[in-house]
């Protein structure tokens, strides 16, 4: 394993020390571990998003040219939208 050197406020080194001796976790570094796991699962499900999110503006710009609509107009479409799958 590789050593790191990190800085941490004292309210953070408090918190693992309370961790520590609470029986919460064995070392600090088993600490470190937990959070960078839990860094690389949010990591992970920002990638996705901003892969869902690419892919959604893709389709809405090979999906035509866009139009302009009042309010009232878009909301009495929407309203007759609904009422044909009733």
């Amino acid at each position: 394993m590789r050593t790191l050197t990190v800085s941490l406020t004292p309210h953070q080194a408090a918190m693992m020390q309370n961790a520590v001796d609470s029986g919460g976790y064995a070392s600090n570094s088993e600490i470190v571990r937990d959070a960078l796991r839990l860094w690389e699962q949010r990591e992970e499900l920002r990638q996705l998003e901003i892969a869902r999110l690419k892919k959604a503006y893709d389709e809405g710009m090979a999906s035509g040219e866009g139009r302009e609509i009042s309010a009232d107009a878009l909301l009495a479409e929407l309203k007759a939208e609904r009422r044909g799958r009733s």
